[in-house]
């Protein structure tokens, strides 16, 4: 049979540009409802979780996903930026940590990097001078030999939840995710890749990587392994292996090395397009870690490998997005619509139910 190559041409097009007016239409939605969550006092704050009801690490994440978002598809409102960054601002300690000021500590290294993240890209005209302190907090936080760590600990190079400094033997809470939103904001800070900084992060990235290229989530804390371990070893995930490409390359690793090479290959032989690769299909939906992270999961591939497609739940009448498994929040509308977000602008994801 002939095919008229013309009107095969004509109607790829015309599928390609429904694709994309559908997709902006989901975006500009999704942007809207974000704004309109928007507090009085600039700060975006949980109504689903009370330890994310202060806004204090919700804010410079929310508000870094919709800086990506164009202005001709969703301007922002009115002086809604600078509400936002000056809640930032309010919510910093003297001493750089973001969402500790005047309460308790809100995941104060994730709030902290997400707010550097979140100055720099709305430049504002002090925004160098704003994220000094913070930069330097975070400087201070690594598990470094100015903090007693050396090489041969498990945490050395990494980042954990923050707060006081901790110093051998008790490194706490470290972890894969924690330390590769910090490297996004030194690096969003015009930190390179030979500072030793970064030199001593990979240290803690080789240590999370497997030999079959994929990560886990930590060498320091077993337990926090979500996809279990085989004989002496942790399995490799896709929300750990995406955290690590996405943490190699603001170390400043290229992507001809080998590291984000195999890892790129891990992702690309177990990519799953409604949930995390890695996982035992044996838990039940409600509990299961495959489809609980399922959000952060498209917002981290669509970075990675933005060519691998996503399905993502369907988008609420009034714009939102929410995970029904709440394992890890995403069951909070903000988080999962800023995820959401997060995804469609990098890879124009068209988010439905398949």
């Amino acid at each position: 049979m002939r095919v008229d190559r013309r009107a095969f041409l004509l109607s790829v097009a015309a599928a390609a540009s429904c694709s994309w007016k559908r997709e902006r239409n989901s975006l500009r939605r999704a942007a809207q409802y974000l704004w309109e969550q928007q507090a009085a006092d600039g700060g975006f704050h949980s109504a689903t979780y009370g330890l994310l009801r202060s806004g204090r690490s919700l804010t410079p994440f929310v508000l870094g996903a919709l800086l990506r978002v164009p202005d001709a598809t969703v301007p922002a409102p009115p002086g809604a930026i600078d509400r936002a960054v000056a809640f930032i601002r309010r919510h910093t300690s003297v001493d750089g940590a973001a969402g500790v000021a005047g309460g308790d500590a809100d995941y104060p290294n994730y709030a902290t990097a997400l707010a550097v993240a979140a100055l720099a890209a709305a430049q504002r005209r002090s925004w160098t001078a704003d994220i000094a302190p913070l930069v330097a907090h975070l400087r201070a936080q690594q598990f470094s030999e100015a903090n007693g760590w050396t090489p041969d600990h498990p945490a050395y190079g990494g980042w954990g939840m923050g707060g006081a400094i901790r110093r051998p033997p008790e490194a706490g809470h470290v972890d894969l995710s924690m330390t590769r939103f910090v490297l996004e904001a030194l690096r969003a800070s015009g930190i390179d890749g030979s500072d030793p900084a970064m030199t001593r992060a990979c240290v803690f990235l080789r240590r999370s990587q497997n030999s079959d290229g994929g990560f886990f989530f930590s060498p320091v804390m077993p337990a926090l392994n979500k996809a279990g371990q085989v004989a002496e070893a942790f399995v490799s995930y896709g929300t750990a292996t995406a955290d690590g490409v996405l943490a190699l390359r603001a170390a400043g690793v290229p992507d001809g090395d080998d590291r984000i090479g195999r890892a790129i290959a891990w992702l690309d032989g177990n990519h799953q397009p409604d949930g995390v690769p890695g996982f035992d299909d044996a838990e039940s939906p409600e509990a299961s870690w495959r489809t609980g992270l399922r959000f952060y999961y498209a917002a981290a591939i669509a970075r990675v490998r933005p060519q691998q497609r996503v399905r993502l739940p369907l988008q609420a009448d009034d714009g939102s997005f929410r995970n029904a498994n709440g394992r890890v929040k995403e069951d909070d509308p903000l988080i999962a619509t800023t995820l959401a977000v997060q995804t469609i602008t990098r890879a124009g994801i068209e988010p439905v139910v398949m």
